[in-house]
């Protein structure tokens, strides 16, 4: 891996962030993988965004055949490790597991899928060729889970693949985005570098494709062009107060754990203003990093959280507690955050409503703003012809990734809005698919 892709922190990150889900030792990968049923008909299977042969790669791993397994993992999902890492395994492939309706602990399907990959990556497994190549070249934007999918179908295919990421490493979120305590940065960088090897597409780091002329230039050098542009920064609350400093967006917060150095100052209350997993992860991480109060402000109740219920929990574990039916209306302090002033809020003949007179002021240091981000809006509508649904989000046929433009095809959560990894990884497969469909036939 080239030197400028390796990320570094400083001392003790490693233990302030233990993985949730460490890799197993050959003895547990044998055991674990000997409690499986190995169903004909397998719901594992079906609940997998990319519909991985659970069962195979498992009996794979039990009869100690880890390439085997591995290239079971990587035919459906090229981004296997890293989905083994960062999956909500327990409400996809594990929430699914036969055991689960016997009250038995699931299968712990994560795990045994990234112990396979985890090998082939260090022995440098090879389990794809590219096409000799057809004379055709594809422009990515944007290395995310979306893009890299998308890259490796295409050059299986014979296609030119080229990625251009305006930031200076690959993998979106699941390396900006995702808690340090899900995937480490090194895991993310090694398995893009593993699958460069493997189909030998192309990346431009610090490529900031945008404007209508840097579109222009790529619709004239390439046959077509996929857009794995993702999500921009977080999303604004439009109330009072909400640019002082130490009120920080939750991907942005996120990001500066997993790329720069911890810094030394610590906040001793912080308030994340979300219901979502990435509320969860940011507050999460402010209280491994030592925060003496982390709470949850959510403007619905507990049961109406977008975040899965074993994230919650997973953040109540490092001390986080939550504040459900409040939504703020401003940030106070002089300069930097002093506190939130919130109002109680109810639900009334299904709608919410703020109650009148029952507004305070909840005192923190710290402000995480977990409420969703920005589409890339300005720059989709510089392209002639994309059409965007009302939220932003690029309208596409969803069995090809073709947009309202022809030459354009999209996936991942610049499509989606905001999903899983696994399923941006199966989109830019899908779109992958749908070029190769669209150059075949059209020229």
């Amino acid at each position: 891996m080239a030197e400028s892709k390796k990320l570094k922190h400083v001392q003790g990150f490693e233990k302030l962030f233990a993985q949730i889900k460490p890799l197993m030792s050959s003895s547990e990968a044998y055991y674990e993988s000997s409690r499986c049923l190995f169903c004909y008909d397998a719901p594992c299977t079906l609940a997998c965004p990319t519909g991985i042969d659970i069962p195979l790669f498992i009996r794979q791993i039990n009869n100690g055949n880890l390439t085997g397994a591995a290239k079971t993992i990587y035919e459906s999902n090229y981004l296997g490790n890293t989905c083994g890492k960062v999956c909500p395994t327990e409400v996809l492939c594990e929430g699914a597991c036969v055991f689960t309706k016997l009250n038995i602990q699931a299968i712990d399907i994560g795990r045994l899928q990234n112990f396979a990959t985890n090998e082939a990556i260090l022995t440098d497994q090879k389990f794809f060729n590219a096409a000799d190549f057809n004379g055709k070249s594809i422009a990515v934007i944007g290395a995310g889970p979306a893009g890299i999918a998308c890259a490796c179908e295409l050059r299986s295919a014979g296609y030119n693949v080229d990625i251009y990421e305006v930031r200076s490493n690959p993998s979106g979120l699941a390396l900006y985005g995702v808690a340090p305590y899900k995937i480490t940065n090194n895991e993310a960088l090694m398995e893009v570098d593993f699958l460069q090897k493997q189909f030998g597409f192309e990346i431009f780091y610090n490529k900031h494709i945008a404007s209508k002329k840097d579109l222009e230039k790529l619709e004239v050098k390439y046959d077509a062009v996929f857009l794995g542009i993702g999500l921009g920064k977080t999303a604004d609350l439009k109330i009072k107060g909400e640019d002082k400093t130490n009120c920080v967006g939750a991907t942005e917060f996120i990001e500066q754990i997993k790329t720069k150095p911890i810094k030394q100052e610590i906040a001793k209350a912080v308030i994340v203003l979300g219901g979502g997993n990435t509320a969860m992860d940011a507050a999460s991480e402010s209280a491994r990093l030592g925060t003496e109060k982390v709470i949850v402000a959510y403007r619905r109740s507990e049961s109406e959280m977008r975040a899965y219920e074993f994230e919650f929990e997973l953040a109540k574990v490092t001390g986080v507690s939550g504040m459900f039916n409040v939504a703020p209306i401003e940030i106070v302090g002089q300069n930097a955050a002093e506190g939130v002033r919130f109002i109680r809020t109810e639900t009334v003949n299904g709608k919410l409503r703020n109650i009148p007179g029952s507004e305070f002021i909840l005192d923190c240091d710290f402000v995480i703003k977990a409420t969703g981000q920005q589409k890339h809006t300005s720059m989709i509508a510089a392209i002639s012809g994309i059409d965007m649904d009302t939220s932003g989000r690029i309208l596409i046929n969803p069995n090809t990734g073709q947009t309202t433009n022809p030459k354009y095809f999209a996936g991942g959560d610049a499509t989606n809005g905001g999903a899983e990894v696994v399923n941006a990884v199966e989109e830019g497969k899908i779109a992958g698919k749908g070029i190769h469909a669209f150059l075949s036939t059209s020229q």
